[in-house]
């Protein structure tokens, strides 16, 4: 990591400020000098050093923590080894001066004065001010917020947002990013992890209460929601740490963001092993995340998998052997030493102290391995470090600033490139260390200046999550939301008066697709599709109409067939027997025509079967009009011809003479050549057309015919229902002449069977779907074709065939009424 990147991003604020300071002290120098006068006790540092300028530190030694001294010996090693740089600000020398604030407010502030203040001495003259020991320019140090903006200081770990106003901190400086973009990252983390269902846990101050303030509003952006946001206090009872595990146990939401200072998780992870909180993800901040735990099994079942941010550690030569070249007896102004020799070796130079081992100078910080001395963990030295070298080079640009150059508007000395290193922060997952310790595994990068998509970066190692069934930590990514993913084929419905992640998944409805994972909407597929079983794809939807190949289309051209089979039998029947007495008597003619015509009503259903195109459209409409009309005109010839045989038995009756052969042909011809008009007007005007059918069916197109003119369409059928029904009544009429002669009776009932199947087929076709309209139409005309055959012929058949004897003319006319 450059650590002079962010050296110069400090460097052009930080020379405004001493630049203001300089001025001053000339002029103290120039003015009046008034003798100094104390008025309160001196608090004297517990380490120091005289040098041309001086840099303080302040520091809360006493907090337990090792890495704080760390940071106090950092600090001195960064000043020395500037002091030994020629080439930074040579011919100057830095001293320092270490307070501590014993985690006070009060002391804080009173050290700060005392750094502005101190005599350097604890004897006092009539001397002017001006003589007093060298300026103090920087004050170096306080790691938690609430210090910071009490102090304003150069801060090495204060990452609170609200620092970040001009305003009430004009002359606050640090060398971290504040949780504003802490913040971002977190919830690109969770968000590159598919963890939406997360709680809050905060400190109740400023660090805590902006700090989830801002990851609410990333999350928000992010679509993460937040069950609850729980507060914990510096000092709380027993009793409120218990309602907030309990609170934490008994939220669904099993990710647990921590905007907690490291000494307040430490005390709450004590309660959460108490409380056996274990099957939580924790997601940690800087703060925390890389404080070092004891060797416990508990602490591993609680914490064991966490993941969070931290800053980048840096390798720092020389450092290390630094920090281990120290000892109470090398260096006895160092109170605070003793006291850090006791805590890490568990000794007492109290040689009245009983419950521990005396120390005896003996002991090695090499051969102990703690958080004092792990190199792999000097991520709060680098900041100091940082920092240090930030005012170093600040001083050094404004002493050598050249005439007519300086840290003002459009004289500045500086370089203002915007470099920012130190917004790029680690990915960090604890994971079981050697010794029983937690191991702190760089997983990953967080850099804010890259795309949205890549500003989560993760290296390829293993990644330790919790998990809430076994309660131990494992290494597949667990799942974490309120409501599992809608897959392809659903879409979100959110719950009403719940978070936005908290949703049901709705199924597609048929035509209708969702592709994406949480669609909020189901889109309709086009016309001519449907969906897919899994409702994800659009796919072409089947087209459906009555073929030859399926079963029931075969079976309808089996019948077609053999009806049309059977109508020549008969004819060839009628042909083989044409001058016999039952053939003649019934109008041969006629009766060929007939059978004509019925052989094209069992060939015209088959027009009916197939894809639907132009030309079988305009056919079977038009033919199944013509062959029915020819059928009908010839049976009602037939009608008419028994009733005029009858009355031209009559005495006196000359009718056969109106209505012989000649009339006969006439007739029948006019009758079909009135409906081939009709058929031809309709043709011209607006004929039958192949149709694609995409409502009554949602999954399949039904390819139809569409009559064009349903008026049309109606005269053609209504003429033929006018026939058939001249000749109902005339045959009814005629059904009780003598039944040898005539016709009548058989004529009766074919008709009556006509009538009764063209009758049932209007509901049965409008309720009949898709092919089976077709089948219907197809089953009536085959039904009415094989009920007129069945009725005139299979009796004159019958007879012919089977009773030979009937069939003479002394039968027929033996059985005639006298008169």
């Amino acid at each position: 990591m450059n650590y002079f990147g962010t050296v110069e991003l400090l460097t052009n604020r930080i020379l405004e400020m001493l630049l203001l300071v300089l001025v001053l002290y000339v002029n103290i120098i120039k003015a009046e000098e008034p003798v100094c006068s104390l008025y309160d006790t001196i608090d004297a540092p517990f380490l120091s050093k005289d040098g041309d300028i001086i840099i303080a530190g302040l520091f809360n030694i006493h907090n337990n923590e090792n890495t704080v001294y760390q940071s106090v010996k950092t600090m001195i090693f960064a000043i020395e080894e500037i002091n030994n740089n020629s080439k930074l600000l040579p011919n100057i020398t830095l001293g320092y001066k270490m307070y501590d604030a014993c985690s006070s407010v009060q002391l804080s502030i009173k050290k700060t004065l005392a750094v502005l203040n101190d005599p350097g001495n604890r004897t006092f003259s009539n001397l002017p001010c001006s003589r007093a020991p060298a300026p103090v320019l920087a004050v170096i140090g306080m790691s938690s917020a609430k210090y910071t903006q009490a102090v304003s200081t150069l801060s090495f770990f204060s990452s609170c947002a609200c620092l970040s106003d001009r305003t009430k901190y004009p002359t606050l400086f640090r060398t971290v990013p504040n949780d504003y973009y802490q913040s971002r990252a977190l919830a690109q983390l969770l968000k590159h992890f598919g963890w939406n269902w997360v709680g809050t846990v905060r400190t109740d101050n400023d660090f805590g209460n902006d700090g989830v303030a801002s990851f609410s509003q990333a999350a928000q952006e992010e679509g993460i929601c937040i069950e609850y946001s729980a507060v914990v206090s510096i000092v709380m009872t027993r009793q409120k740490y218990i309602k907030v595990i309990r609170l934490i146990k008994e939220s669904s939401a099993k990710v647990v963001v921590a905007y907690l200072s490291a000494v307040t998780m430490k005390t709450f992870i004590d309660e959460l092993v108490l409380e056996n909180a274990t099957g939580l993800q924790w997601v940690g901040v800087p703060a925390w995340m890389t404080k070092i735990l004891p060797a416990k099994e508990e602490y591993y079942k609680i914490m064991g998998g966490a993941i969070g941010m931290a800053y980048t550690n840096a390798v720092i030569p020389g450092l290390r052997d630094y920090l281990l070249n120290i000892h109470p007896f090398w260096n006895p102004e160092d109170s605070y030493l003793k006291e850090l020799w006791e805590v890490i070796f568990s000794c007492s130079f109290n040689s009245k102290d009983v419950t521990k081992n005396k120390c005896t100078g003996r002991e090695n910080l090499r051969d102990i391995k703690t958080e004092y001395n792990d190199e792999s963990e000097f991520r709060v030295p680098s900041c100091v470090y940082k920092a240090l070298y930030a005012v170093a080079h600040a001083l050094h640009d404004l002493y050598n600033c050249k005439d007519g150059q300086g840290p003002l508007i459009n004289k500045t000395c500086a370089d203002k490139r915007k470099v920012e290193p130190w917004q790029v922060e680690k990915l960090i997952n604890w994971q079981p260390g050697d010794g029983g310790l937690i191991k702190f595994v760089t997983v990953g990068f967080y850099d804010p200046s890259l795309p949205d998509e890549k500003k989560i970066q993760m290296k390829n190692v293993s990644i330790l999550y919790s998990n809430d069934v076994s309660f131990l930590p494992f290494y597949e990514v667990p799942t974490y939301v309120c409501t599992e993913s809608c897959l392809p084929g659903t879409r979100k419905a959110v719950r009403r008066g719940q978070h936005v992640c908290c949703f049901d998944c709705i199924p597609c409805a048929e035509g209708e697709i969702s592709n994406q994972t949480n669609s909020l909407q189901c889109m309709s597929c086009p016309i001519s599709y449907r969906s897919n079983q899994e409702k994800n794809q659009c796919i072409l939807k089947d087209t459906e109409f009555l073929s030859f190949e399926e079963i029931m289309g075969s079976l309808l051209v089996l019948f077609a067939l053999l009806g049309a089979l059977m109508t020549v039998c008969v004819a060839v029947i009628f042909i083989l027997y044409i001058d016999t007495p039952v053939v003649r008597a019934n109008n041969s003619e006629l009766s060929f025509l007939l059978l004509f015509s019925l052989i094209l009503c069992f060939l015209c259903s088959l027009t009916f079967i197939g894809q639907p195109s132009d030309w079988s459209c305009m056919l079977r409409h038009t033919i199944f009009g013509i062959t029915f009309a020819l059928c009908i005109s010839c049976i009602l010839a037939k009608t008419v011809v028994v009733l005029m045989a009858f009355r031209a038995t009559l005495p006196g009756s000359n009718v056969m003479k109106w209505f012989g052969p000649c009339q006969q042909r006439m007739s029948v011809a006019s009758f079909t050549l009135t409906q081939v008009i009709m058929c031809t007007f309709w043709l011209f005007l607006s004929p039958p057309f192949p149709h694609e059918n995409f409502m009554s069916y949602k999954e399949k197109i039904i390819l139809e015919c569409e009559v064009g003119s349903m008026i049309a369409f109606c005269v053609v059928l209504g003429y033929i229902g006018f026939l058939s029904a001249v000749c109902f009544v005339l045959a009814f009429l005629a059904r009780k002449l003598p039944d040898n002669f005539n016709e009548a009776q058989l004529i009766t009932f074919s008709m009556l069977i006509f009538c009764s199947v063209w009758i049932t087929f209007i509901p049965a076709y409008i309720s009949s779907p898709g092919k089976y309209t077709v089948a219907v139409e197809i089953f009536a005309i085959l039904a009415s074709s094989f009920g007129l055959l069945f009725c005139i012929f299979f009796p004159k058949c019958y007879v012919i065939l089977l009773k030979p004897e009937q069939n003479t003319r002394k039968h027929i006319m033996g059985k005639m009424p006298s008169k």
